[in-house]
């Protein structure tokens, strides 16, 4: 895509289906003869203009508004043209047919096509070419995608800051502060046999403390805005008829689940992604954990063992009515067993122990105990996840981040770490400072895309939808 920057692109912007509205989007240079040809007239720059969309015989296809935002003032940085026309997908596609087809047709006045090579905009190539013409960078072009994605009022919200640049701001405040120390050992190697220390004068280690605490700042922002953006996936895991089902209906408010008395009701894993304080909760019900001679049985304790392994957290229910039995607690036993040696020691296994309402008097148990019939308890568990998950109080500032802009960040710690060892040493080290604050500049133009590879801009762009 990105050899393909200089071709006039065109795309429905809008989403697919009937709605009241949908908007054709044309960006490319020079686009005054298909203005003609499409409307008939000259345009005012930005300036909302009701008139007739004409097909090459000069019959209407539909009416609507049009607007022409000339170069350099557009989204895109290129002269941008849209089409506002009724939102029916035959409308829209006529429309794009007919640009398509007028862009071939020879300019009178130049006695060439109106507008060569103009094609079919490819997933994100709008929002790409904003990037490359410089008009937002490469994390405010991911906030786009991940505002239109956005599942909570939080998320959305948390996209809208990154979009209007106050993520990029923080990354462009480290940025400036770790070219000024770059700047200071440089000048150090450049001019050895001066009697000034520019390290000692400028207060270089002041300076890289200062700098590595706001980068420790941004990380745990960056953290809490990744888990708005990718929430995490839990697992409900158990013997069978232990109220797993009953427990994921209860977290959804829902009915999602089939609940039965019957061991093994569930065979397959049935997930529902659910919303504690505005962060995304993946949560799978999952067959329960037992051996069974029952070939369809054995399929779905397989499926659960995997699930469990892809998980963030794990709900290792209990069942209260019959947990100081020698073959349940046996059982349990052993499925703990299984699931610490499945589980890297990351991941926070939660011991949940329901029926609660079942049970008249019971001896205090670690994990939280609840009823997934009642209710009684949900609600503690909602705040363990999030507890869990490393959630915080959303402050006001949070914008939305991705795991790459957190992995970007987690190697600017590393890199300033090690620059501080290699500052503490001084002279025999200074060039490894050098490179060590260089690699960490390389990590944070990462994030937005001052520095980065076009196979990874590609990747990137290529997940957004057509028109974007």
């Amino acid at each position: 895509m990105l050899s393909r920057t200089n071709d006039p692109i065109v795309a429905v912007a809008t989403a697919p289906g009937r709605g009241a509205v949908g908007i054709v989007r044309v960006s490319g240079a020079r686009l005054a003869p298909l203005i003609n040809a499409l409307c008939g007239r000259e345009l005012k720059p930005r300036e909302a203009t009701y008139l007739p969309f004409r097909d090459a015989r000069g019959e209407p296809i539909d009416r609507g508004l049009v607007i022409h935002f000339p170069a350099p003032h557009s989204f895109t940085g290129e002269d941008v043209l849209e089409l506002q026309a009724h939102g029916g997908a035959v409308v829209l596609q006529l429309l794009v047919a007919r640009c398509l087809e007028a862009a071939t047709e020879i300019d009178a006045a130049t006695s060439l096509p109106r507008l060569p090579h103009l094609r079919i905009a490819e997933p994100g190539e709008f929002s790409q070419r904003a990037f490359l013409n410089g008009k937002i960078d490469l994390a405010q072009a991911e906030a786009i995608a991940d505002l239109i994605d956005a599942s909570t009022e939080a998320a959305v919200r948390s996209a809208s800051r990154s979009l209007s640049g106050e993520f990029s701001r923080e990354i462009h405040s480290l940025r400036d502060a770790l070219v000024n120390l770059r700047m200071l050992v440089e000048a150090t190697l450049d001019f050895p046999e001066e009697e000034i220390d520019f390290l000692q004068k400028a207060d270089a280690t002041g300076q890289l403390d200062s700098l590595r605490a706001q980068v420790t700042a941004v990380q745990r922002r960056a953290r809490q805005g990744a888990l708005l953006r990718e929430g995490i996936k839990v697992v409900i895991a158990g013997q069978p008829n232990a109220g797993k089902s009953s427990l994921l209906n209860a977290l959804a408010g829902a009915e999602l689940a089939i609940v039965s008395a019957v061991p093994g009701t569930t065979r397959d894993v049935v997930s529902q992604t659910i919303q504690i304080h505005g962060v995304p909760v993946h949560v799978a019900d999952t067959a329960g954990l037992r051996d069974s001679t029952d070939e369809v049985e054995q399929i779905g304790v397989a499926r659960a063992w995997g699930q469990i392994e892809g998980a963030d957290a794990v709900l290792f229910l209990h069942d209260l009515t019959r947990a100081d039995t020698d073959i349940y607690a046996a059982a349990d036993h052993e499925i703990l067993q299984g699931l610490q040696a499945k589980l890297s020691s990351s991941v926070p296994v939660v011991n949940v122990w329901n029926k609660r309402d079942a049970v008249a008097n019971t001896h205090p148990r670690s994990g939280i105990m609840l009823s997934a019939k009642t209710g009684l308890g949900v609600g503690a568990l909602r705040d363990k996840l999030l507890e869990v998950a490393g959630w915080q109080a959303v402050p006001e500032g949070t914008y939305l981040a991705r795991a790459r802009h957190v992995q970007a960040l987690e190697r600017v710690s590393g890199h300033l770490g090690i620059a501080n060892e290699h500052l503490l040493a001084r002279a025999q080290q200074l060039d490894l400072l050098a490179e060590e604050l260089r690699l960490a500049q390389n990590a944070l133009n990462e994030i937005t895309g001052e520095f980065g590879a076009d196979d990874l801009l590609g990747v990137i762009f290529s997940r957004f939808c057509i028109g974007k």
